[in-house]
């Protein structure tokens, strides 16, 4: 019997969103999250939480203290939060003590609804840092585990780099 259980949290952002045509008019739509999951023959218990559907540069101070407060009142010690990738190493800085929680933020470049989409890989990456990191925050995008606090994003080459071995 399999006992490990992530709570997933999802807040919108580019993994959740819908294009509608070739000038990207979108909105944030529902999470990918119970379908790649399905679609990948999870075998560990998960719940996923949706606490808002925003663009991550639409997000306030009271929307990352919702994330915070729904992770510190979380019952589960591994927790995943899918976010939008402009804001999320603020939103992962932000979190303050995490009394042994294991917490990591990703996102994707491309939403999961595309074909070629980062989404499902960062996911599946995320996942696995959440379940086997110790305790702490982490952003974990392509292939890599960051520390928020020398992450950064490089837009140019989309993708999230350590700033302190820059």
């Amino acid at each position: 019997m399999n006992t490990q259980h992530l709570h997933i949290f999802t807040t919108g952002g580019t993994i959740d969103k819908v294009y509608f045509d070739a000038l990207s008019q979108f909105q944030v739509g529902d999470s990918p999250i119970d379908e790649i999951f399905k679609q990948a023959g999870v075998d560990f218990d998960y719940a996923v939480t949706s606490l808002m559907r925003k663009d991550s540069l639409e997000l306030t101070d009271d929307d990352r203290s919702l994330i915070g407060t729904a992770i510190k009142n979380c019952l589960q010690d591994r927790i995943l939060v899918t976010h939008g990738t402009d804001t999320m190493v603020k939103s992962a800085s932000d979190l303050g003590e995490l009394s042994g929680k294991t917490v990591v933020f990703t996102g994707a470049m491309q939403p999961a609804a595309l074909r070629q989409t980062d989404a499902i890989f960062n996911i599946g990456f995320a996942v696995s840092a959440a379940l086997l990191l110790p305790p702490g925050a982490y952003i974990a995008m392509n292939g890599r585990v960051l520390d928020p606090a020398t992450t950064t994003k490089d837009r140019d080459a989309m993708v999230f780099r350590d700033k302190s071995k820059a």
